[in-house]
């Protein structure tokens, strides 16, 4: 009797040794992320690196931002009215258009009282326009002479500790200003200057629609490449959050 035990025994350790072995699943598939582009919104900003070169000239970070505040207005090279539709300097792609750069770095070094010189010292009206800083000048001649290139670098994408203050406010200023959503008549008139105007569209739903290019809303920005999938990101995740002003 004992030997037919440990026979038996024998027989279901070879079984049971036999099954785990024979028995291999296929690891299970994430569900698809919520975040994924559909691919409505053609070009795309360049993902951020990982590290971020302090001897490199970053065009998302260090140059955009001087062009949208000094050169992107009403009636001068902005989206609305533009003195040249050929000179529009929201995006990287109209910056640089032709030899536009090497245009653009003779204007702001010339005398300031001189008719090519920009930003002019006046608008139209005869109000007084700000003028780029020497750091500024400095910034947008190192750009070109490391080539102009389209890059970006934000040391990765971090979807932790999202923040209106640190993370949403620099993208909505970057892409979202300038001369669309912005001063005394936005396009659509949607305010985004501030954390309630934005959090208006992202509380019903129309921020998330209109930065993934899904239909339902207009596909935002309007100028330039489609955010980089890394801000888009970003901007669920906070809208995930409530939105909040942090």
């Amino acid at each position: 009797m004992g030997r037919h035990l440990l026979l038996r025994s024998l027989s279901l350790f070879a079984l049971a040794a036999f099954l785990l072995n024979s028995c291999k699943h296929e690891p299970l598939v994430a569900p698809e992320d919520p975040f994924a582009d559909d691919g409505g919104g053609g070009e795309q900003e360049p993902e951020p690196e990982d590290t971020c070169d302090e001897n490199t000239i970053w065009f998302e970070q260090e140059v955009l931002n001087i062009f949208l505040t000094n050169c992107a207005l009403s009636g001068c090279h902005g989206d609305i009215d533009p003195q040249d539709d050929e000179l529009v300097f929201t995006s990287w792609a109209g910056i640089t258009a032709g030899d536009t750069e090497e245009d653009i770095w003779e204007a702001i070094n010339e005398d300031p009282d001189d008719n090519d010189h920009m930003p002019p010292l006046e608008d139209d009206n005869g109000n007084t326009l700000d003028q780029l800083s020497a750091e500024e000048i400095a910034i947008i001649g190192a750009w070109i002479s490391q080539g102009a290139n389209n890059t970006s670098c934000e040391g990765g994408c971090q979807l932790t500790n999202v923040t209106y203050s640190g993370t949403i406010a620099p993208i909505v200023q970057d892409r979202c200003l300038g001369s669309c959503h912005a001063g005394g008549n936005p396009a659509g008139g949607i305010m985004l200057s501030s954390w309630a105007g934005l959090n208006a569209v992202a509380i019903d739903g129309r921020l998330a629609l209109a930065v993934q290019h899904l239909p339902g809303a207009v596909a935002m920005p309007q100028s330039g490449p489609m955010l980089s999938q890394c801000r888009i990101d970003q901007i669920l995740a906070w809208i995930q959050n409530g939105a909040p002003n942090n």
